[in-house]
């Protein structure tokens, strides 16, 4: 059984209803009848009715078209205040951005500003060194000068003085005249002068002179640095594949050294340059798990958010 809307029956039957009472009035006195005043009754009573229906519907009807305009404003209100907040989030998102961005690089030139004075201060204490050095050889030469002009002067006559000068018997002549052996350039002076010029943009000559430092000095603390500055050049002259191989290298080689946490964030970073976005999220997520407490696992957080890539990879 089919069930219509109140207001579709109110439409179609209402005038029917009045047809019917307009030709029962209209019928001559003669043929009235109980039955039909009853039913006149009945039918007015019924119109009564419909119309109080009628009015009902009206009057709900607009009380729920009312409700709905005002869902609608709130609605639209609402879709206000998100979209507000959410251009208040990205802006807010991007000062952030950019003020870590900022931060990090005044990081990394305090880094760089602690390792040109650890320099200097090797490099005078090196200094200090020979100067202590010179002072101990002429405190000797002076006691073996005196030593030595007290034992010519209690030689016996006749005794010959050796050949060579050196005032030793028996001594080569010519040994204090040797050359001395070819020596790697100055540690402290080669990694300093290689920051100056990495500073000043002349990224040939540190290159160079990075490479002297890992050339002679494998070992040392500050190979890992120039290594590090060689894929920094890479970097900055946009030669993303060679940066990568330079950070791997101080990942690979020199992995407690204090530049490893920003060679890995620089290596996340060129890989994004290169579109190998899956791989740059990969050492991001890996930086951030080993070096937790680092600017550079806060830089790389934020280079993720601004991504829209979840820190945590989602488990499967």
């Amino acid at each position: 059984m089919h069930r219509y809307p109140v207001h579709r029956v109110v439409r179609y039957r209402l005038p029917a209803l009045l047809l019917a009472a307009v030709l029962m009035t209209s019928l001559p006195a003669h043929a009235a009848s109980k039955e039909i005043i009853e039913l006149q009754t009945q039918v007015q009573q019924l119109l009564d009715s419909m119309q109080r229906l009628q009015s009902t519907v009206d009057s709900r009807f607009g009380l729920v078209q009312h409700l709905v305009e005002q869902s609608t404003d709130s609605i639209n209100q609402m879709n206000a205040t998100v979209t507000a907040m959410q251009q208040k989030l990205n802006a807010q998102s991007e000062a952030t951005n950019g003020k870590l961005d900022a931060a990090s690089g005044q990081v990394q030139s305090l880094n760089d500003s602690l390792d040109e004075l650890k320099s200097r201060i090797s490099k005078l204490d090196k200094e200090l060194q020979d100067v202590q050095g010179q002072l101990q050889t002429m405190q000797a030469q002076s006691a073996a000068g005196a030593a030595g002009a007290g034992t010519q002067g209690s030689q016996q006559p006749g005794q010959p003085a050796p050949a060579d000068g050196s005032g030793a018997p028996g001594q080569p002549a010519g040994q204090a005249g040797q050359p001395a052996a070819t020596q790697a350039p100055p540690l402290q002076d080669t990694y300093q002068s290689a920051l100056r010029d990495y500073n000043a943009a002349h990224y040939d000559v540190a290159s160079s002179e990075f490479n002297d430092v890992m050339q002679y000095y494998p070992n040392d603390p500050l190979a890992g640095n120039a290594q590090f500055y060689i894929g920094e050049i890479a970097y900055r002259q946009q030669k993303f594949k060679d940066a990568v191989k330079a950070y791997n290298a101080v990942l690979e080689n020199f992995g407690g050294s204090p530049k490893a946490p920003a060679a890995q964030l620089r290596k996340g970073l060129a890989l994004l340059q290169l579109n190998q976005k899956d791989s740059g999220i990969h050492e991001l997520r890996s930086l951030i798990q080993r070096y937790p407490q680092t600017p550079e696992a806060l830089q790389a957080r934020s280079k993720l958010n601004a991504l829209g890539v979840r820190i945590n990879p989602a488990s499967r």
